[in-house]
């Protein structure tokens, strides 16, 4: 089953506990602290592969989950840390957070990203040995691991698009040029799902992508377009396909290209090279006053082609004429990709502030910022020296100062960002 867009839970592993141990042997006295760290919990890392070409296996797979890092243990044993999870994607898949962002886009074979980092396991005991701290009893608790929800969109890579009306002969096209097997009829809709070709012209491969047919409306939802429209951002040629046998054959064009242009205005500029399909049906008058009309609602430098794929007849001059467009748009990409490398980089250290906002409420008070919650998210509340540590990392950050002059009050209840990780009295 082709499926080209899923939405996915990913969760990262999360950090193992650090522990509290002391050394007991006998014959030494006094042993020490001896908490091991807890190990890492496992990224999650999309890599994208050329052997996937659907994103079908999760369709019913809706959750991605990593492992945890294991505990600590005594004798300073460090738990193990989770191995990454690797999560094949096929070549071309987008990732969309929820909101529809594009945050990464995966095109070329193993590409990676790591969509979600595993938590930072917590340290034992045994890390905060000092010369003023020589029997700590706190040890921190695993970090939690990133977790999200997301949309994986499959968008296919292909140099040149096959688009048009539905039974415009974008399959029969396909079949005849390349080694495709679309299914073929005599009714609307009967690709219902985008099929590649490879064709090989002038000694270059040419991968070409039949588009499900399009209808007016489609970039709202209609028919089937919306689903398969975004297939088309990738090419680089758009083949324009239209029936000869058409009623109203300007009108045909312009709802493509209306649709085209709706959806997005970088697609609809996408280079354009037009065909008059199924010419054979029809006697050479009737196919000379059809292309007169088709010239005259086109942009006056395209030019139109007439082929029969039933007859195999003006495919080659329609394959070399899209072989040399795309050669055009190749070059201009390799163009700009060398000016850009031959940019000197200019390279600024960002500086990352300790940020956190405090603020007043019913109960007492809310303290939030990535670093304090990293911390208050490792710290055992249910140990007094746990708790304690935390307070003293807060007064450092100067936390406690401002609630001071906020006008905490004994008892008063401080909640670090999202109130699961626990709460503080004043």
């Amino acid at each position: 089953m082709f499926v080209d867009k899923v939405q996915v839970q990913v969760i990262a592993g999360n950090g193992g506990d650090g522990v509290v141990s002391f050394r007991h042997e006998i014959y030494v006295d006094k042993g020490g602290p001896d908490g091991g760290d807890g190990g890492d919990g496992g990224d999650v890392v999309l890599v994208a592969s050329r052997n996937q070409n659907t994103l079908a296996a999760f369709r019913f797979q809706k959750q991605i989950k990593a492992d945890d890092g294991q505990a600590g243990s005594g004798a300073r044993k460090h738990g193990r840390s989770a191995k990454e999870l690797l999560v094949p994607v096929p070549v071309g898949t987008v990732v969309l957070d929820e909101a529809g962002k594009e945050i990464a886009d995966l095109a070329h074979d193993e590409d990676r990203f790591t969509i979600a980092q595993g938590g930072r396991g917590g340290f034992g005991n045994a890390h905060f040995v000092s010369s003023v701290r020589q029997a700590p009893r706190v040890a921190e608790k695993g970090e939690k691991g990133d977790k999200g929800t997301y949309i994986f969109e499959l968008r296919m890579i292909a140099d040149v698009g096959l688009i048009g009306l539905p039974n415009a002969g974008k399959s029969s096209f396909l079949t005849a040029v390349s080694n495709a097997r679309p299914e073929i009829a005599n009714y609307p809709f009967t690709t219902l799902t985008p099929h590649l070709g490879v064709v090989d012209v002038n000694g270059e491969s040419l991968l070409l992508a039949d588009i499900p047919g399009l209808i007016e409306g489609a970039s709202e939802g209609k028919g089937l377009g919306d689903e398969f429209l975004r297939h088309v951002s990738r090419c680089s040629v758009l083949l324009h396909l239209i029936d000869s046998n058409s009623s109203d054959i300007v009108a045909d064009y312009q709802t493509i290209r209306n649709e085209l242009a709706a959806y997005s205005k970088a697609i609809a500029k996408k280079p354009e090279i037009i065909v008059l399909t199924k010419v054979e049906t029809l006697p050479d008058d009737i196919i000379a006053m059809q292309l007169e009309l088709l010239q005259s609602a086109v942009p006056k430098s395209a030019k139109i082609f007439c082929v029969s794929s039933y007859a195999k007849q003006g495919l080659d001059q329609v394959l070399y004429a899209t072989q040399k467009r795309v050669a055009s748009v190749r070059a201009k990409i390799t163009k700009r990709t060398q000016a850009k490398s031959a940019a000197v980089p200019v390279i600024r250290l960002k500086v990352v502030p300790d940020a956190w906002t405090l603020k007043k409420t019913k109960n007492g008070f809310m303290v939030k910022g990535r670093k304090i919650e990293r911390f208050a998210d490792r710290t055992d509340f249910n140990s007094d020296f746990g708790v304690q540590r935390l307070r003293d990392i807060m007064k450092k950050m100067g936390i406690m100062n401002q609630l001071r002059r906020e006008g905490v009050n004994p008892g008063d209840r401080i909640v670090i960002g999202d109130p699961a990780h626990g709460e503080i009295l004043y």
